[in-house]
């Protein structure tokens, strides 16, 4: 495995999906049976930093050259499942969205407009091949997207403050029927009461990203890179899934103001995060 740097990569937040081998087509199940066996699979740190490293040549490489062989590996039941990185697809996809996200002075500066065309065209010729092809990560900086939360539930919440060395741990798992049976019933209720708008939006992708999966697949809801910038007592007190679904219950039932409250305490605590990355 590739020497990589030691620094803690913080920001991302990440939502994974993890598929029972029998899901994958007979040549790459033996890959990931043998991998799954090895004891030095690497960690989301390391993958991030090897997207990090690639940028620091010159030209830089924002997208690697090859397709990652990596994944991350759970025990399901005695079953086991794969989350796949894809680091090369979901490099692409994500300069798509960069535009959007940096004023284009920053964005020139870290990846030049020659780069970045090079690497769309690539991209492009790339789908012509592998047209069906989706990532089994999504991922976000210094947030979790709200449409997220309403794929877990509060009692598959999953807290470790940590200890010495050990980073605090924040995540949620459930089974892809609970998710997807979540993800129907809160569209329901959101398109009976309110407009359209971002989490209707956010909530129809995602469903349509998770209808991709195996049915026995498991789905992770990871705080990730926030665990390393956020204080212990904000990650214990953090219970945005149960208020989420206690919103749209709230909405279901017709108690505006029991929704707005749930709300106000989603919006009351990831400003704060948004705070924090302001000051950075």
């Amino acid at each position: 495995m590739p020497k990589v740097s030691s620094v803690v990569v913080p920001y991302p937040t990440y939502l994974r999906v993890y598929e029972p081998l029998a899901a994958f087509p007979e040549a790459e199940r033996g890959h990931w049976a043998r991998y799954a066996r090895r004891p030095d699979r690497p960690s989301y740190q390391d993958e991030l930093r090897r997207s990090l490293a690639d940028l620091l040549p010159t030209p830089p490489i924002p997208v690697p050259v090859h397709e990652s062989s990596d994944a991350f590996v759970l025990d399901v039941d005695g079953v086991v499942c794969v989350c796949p990185w894809r680091t090369r697809l979901r490099g692409w996809q994500a300069l798509e969205e960069l535009a959007e996200e940096l004023p284009k002075p920053v964005l020139e500066a870290v990846l030049p407009e020659v780069v970045r065309l090079q690497a769309a065209k690539d991209y492009e010729r790339w789908l012509i091949r592998n047209p069906d092809a989706r990532p089994w990560i999504r991922s976000s900086t210094w947030q979790v997207p709200l449409h997220w939360f309403v794929l877990v539930g509060d009692e598959e919440r999953s807290f470790d403050k940590g200890s010495g060395d050990i980073p605090p741990m924040l995540r949620y798992r459930t089974p892809m029927v609970q998710a997807r049976r979540r993800v129907a019933r809160a569209l329901r209720t959101l398109k009976d009461t309110l407009d359209e708008g971002p989490l209707i939006d956010g909530l129809v992708d995602v469903g349509r990203w998770l209808e991709e999966f195996h049915p026995r697949s498991l789905v992770e809801l990871d705080y990730g890179g926030l665990v390393h910038v956020l204080p212990a007592g904000e990650l214990e007190d953090d219970h945005s899934a149960a208020d989420v679904a206690e919103g749209i219950e709230a909405l279901r039932q017709g108690d505006g103001a029991a929704a707005g409250e749930a709300y106000g305490r989603l919006v009351e605590r990831w400003r704060a995060v948004r705070d924090r990355r302001s000051a950075n």
